[in-house]
């Protein structure tokens, strides 16, 4: 059984489960997900459960949080992932967010984001929460600014050459 986080008036957060690897499978290879966030080489039920292995479900265990799972509220139809990452390269945790191209555009994203940052802020006590984004993606800028985090700096993570913007609360 899942761990519910959180609700809204149309949401629901809870913990991913075994089960939602077609949703992962789904929403990794959106284009959005390519796009902003990287290839995950997430084809197969197997992958999708190495994924949910090796990133939310270790996180909770690790953390007490990690990224969950999105769904509304009254159908249970997963939409996307919000939730919290302790990254080695981060000093604080930061929130990540996703959802699905046909589930964008109708405010759920900022819906969700700011409960989870009052839940973080509140329930799991963490005073400081970062993010991080490319400079391209603009909607997630405007939202990012919209709870509240501001402009920090530029940062390349290791391993790669890509440039993020860092932003904090």
């Amino acid at each position: 059984m899942s761990k519910n986080i959180l609700h809204t008036s149309r949401l629901s957060l809870r913990q991913f489960k075994v089960n939602d690897t077609a949703f992962i499978i789904e929403l990794l290879n959106s284009p959005e997900w390519l796009k902003f966030i990287g290839d995950r080489n997430v084809r197969t039920t197997e992958q999708a459960l190495a994924y949910l292995e090796n990133g939310p479900f270790k996180s909770y265990q690790e953390n007490g949080f990690g990224l969950w799972l999105v769904e509304l509220k009254q159908t249970s139809q997963p939409i996307g992932i919000c939730g919290l990452l302790k990254r080695d390269y981060l000093e604080n945790p930061d929130i990540g967010f996703a959802f699905l191209p046909m589930f964008m555009n109708s405010g759920y994203a900022y819906e969700i984001v700011h409960a989870t940052m009052v839940y973080a802020n509140t329930e799991l006590k963490l005073s400081k929460i970062s993010a991080i984004v490319l400079s391209e993606n603009v909607r997630s800028i405007r939202l990012l600014e919209k709870i509240g985090l501001h402009f920090v700096e530029t940062l390349v993570t290791p391993g790669s050459d890509v440039e993020l913007q860092v932003y904090s609360s």
